[in-house]
């Protein structure tokens, strides 16, 4: 800086003293950069010239950079906690010793139930993980357009009127994925349940936030907006239940009916490959009905989740066979007025 600039800017600006970052860079609170320009250069018009030219754009990419950086190390935070976090809620709580030791048959195969678990992880770490990239990367990316200069408030307007347009027009779209969220973080049903819809039944075969697909007993494929589900049947949590209604004629003795059904039902549940399917002994409820020349009893059965179909079957073979022998006669029951 000449000698004759250095008295008219001290007279102008009261804290310039010569030879200071704040004289070259003309400001009170020169940033960081212009610092270093001064400390390296000693230049008055060289800081000079990197103060009105480069300063600011310098400044600015360096706080762009800084954002960004700091938005993914956030964002990987964040997408490892929630993956550490979705793991957890889909294995439950307890240890792996403690759950091993309380699993019986009726809680299904382990294969599946890992299935079912790695499913419901993988989907709902994959939403809350675009959720918190939503949320982290546009929070980073309106701080680099304000440090860039930008007037954010049309733009805040703008994405405003957008958005309740999108809502507008994707209500069933935002309906089916907060149904199909809750589904999931409640545990409904999942990959091999077999569920009752209302307007379709079925084996699941995937679950997604959005629609859930099944197979009926006829093979045909069932997809199904989870919105639309208003109320679910799951025929394999835990435990399901074969019940049979055996009509017999009137005039049969009807203690001797039930403890053929007892006996024919105890032979079942103690034989090969069907004794892992049935958890409880049967049990003979009684007529649960009179209908015409048809007195109907009921017989019970508690078996592993899903396998009542299988297990009624068998069982009603055995039935007929046993009725075959000791002389009942089976009967058809009125249809009711």
């Amino acid at each position: 800086m000449s000698l004759t600039l250095v008295p008219l800017l001290a007279s102008a600006v009261p804290w310039a003293t010569e030879g200071t970052p704040e004289t070259a860079c003309r400001t009170r609170t020169p940033s960081v950069a212009c610092r270093v320009v001064w400390n390296v250069s000693h230049n008055d018009d060289f800081t000079r010239f990197f103060r009105n030219w480069l300063d600011r754009p310098l400044t600015v990419l360096i706080g762009i950079i800084v954002t960004l950086v700091v938005a993914l190390i956030v964002r990987a935070l964040a997408h490892r906690m929630i993956t550490r976090i979705t793991l957890r809620m889909s294995e439950g709580t307890m240890s792996e010793k403690v759950r091993e030791r309380s699993r019986t048959i009726f809680d299904g195969s382990p294969a599946l139930l890992n299935q079912r678990r790695a499913q419901r992880a993988r989907t709902m770490g994959s939403v809350l993980r675009s959720i918190a990239s939503i949320v982290v990367m546009g929070t980073a990316l309106f701080s680099v357009l304000g440090q860039m200069g930008v007037n954010l408030a049309p733009v805040l307007a703008s994405a405003t009127v957008i958005g309740m347009a999108v809502g507008f027009g994707a209500q069933n779209i935002v309906k089916d994925f907060l149904a199909g969220l809750f589904m999931l973080l409640e545990d409904q049903y999942g990959v091999g349940d077999v569920i009752d819809v209302g307007s379709a039944k079925g084996t699941v075969e995937a679950v997604t936030l959005r629609v859930t697909r099944m197979r009926d007993v006829n093979g045909v494929v069932w997809y199904v907006p989870n919105g639309e589900i208003k109320k679910v049947g799951n025929e394999s949590q835990n435990w399901g239940q074969a019940v049979l209604d055996i009509p017999v004629d009137i005039g049969e003795d009807v203690e001797k009916v039930k403890q053929l059904l007892k006996d024919t039902a105890d032979e079942l549940a103690v034989a090969p490959k069907w004794d892992e399917l049935i958890l409880e002994e049967p049990s003979v409820w009684g007529v649960q009905a009179l209908a015409g020349d048809a007195v109907v009893v009921r017989l019970v059965l508690k078996t592993a989740p899903g396998q009542q179909a299988d297990v009624s079957r068998e069982l009603r073979e055995r039935v007929k066979k046993s009725f075959d022998e000791a002389g009942v006669v089976v009967a058809t029951p009125a249809a009711a007025p």
